[in-house]
């Protein structure tokens, strides 16, 4: 992708790197939540979800308005290359389908510095982690997709949301943890429409 022997490794990343660098940053945010902020139960469980339905809507917003930008000139189609587009040229590159950490570090900071200054830090450290999970599930699921075959019938509509969206119309379905807010958002493909009511229509 890059003619640089530096930029280039940069650029790949195994997919296990995630879950080393990003679940002791969120170990560690539960384990201060508790024994520094003093947090309770019932905060710690409702900020933790709140987290993770957050991230859901990161994601979504991200696939749909960062990753998939209309480039305009030579400039912004090698940055949307560079993105996204090489994972739709190459969707099954087993080394492109997580995040790197030169680009998810980075994001990481960003986030974390902008929800601190919304939350308090009980609420942080509790908001936090959850958003780190659901990060990580995206990950992680993204790599599942594109490698294996589900048979659990939550997870089969979910890469079948995905796998539209890569090889049918890239220009809906941009959940991939959740088709959530392509049902909000009305972004569902017509294809995915027709198998759902095809299926009610069966049951």
């Amino acid at each position: 992708m890059f003619k640089s022997n530096m930029l280039e490794p940069l650029s790949k990343v195994h997919f296990s790197v995630p879950l080393y660098i990003f679940i002791p940053t969120a170990v560690y945010c539960i384990y201060r939540d508790f024994a520094v902020e003093g947090v309770g139960v019932g905060t710690f469980i409702l900020y933790f979800i709140l987290g993770l339905l957050v991230w859901t809507l990161t994601e979504y917003v991200m696939h749909r308005f960062v990753f998939h930008f209309t480039p305009h000139g030579t400039f912004q189609e090698r940055i949307h290359f560079i993105f996204h587009g090489v994972h739709h040229d190459y969707p099954r590159d087993r080394m492109r389908l997580v995040m790197p950490p030169s680009v998810s570090i980075p994001l990481a900071l960003l986030f974390f510095f902008l929800f601190r200054l919304i939350f308090s830090n009980e609420a942080l450290f509790a908001f936090w982690p959850g958003f780190i999970l659901g990060y990580l599930c995206y990950d992680m699921m993204h790599y599942a997709m594109h490698h294996y075959t589900f048979k659990q019938p939550f997870l089969k509509r979910i890469q079948q949301h995905h796998m539209i969206h890569h090889y049918q119309d890239p220009t809906r379905d941009f959940g991939v943890t959740s088709d959530l807010w392509d049902k909000v958002f009305h972004s569902q493909s017509v294809m995915k429409n027709k198998l759902t009511k095809a299926k009610e229509a069966k049951a």
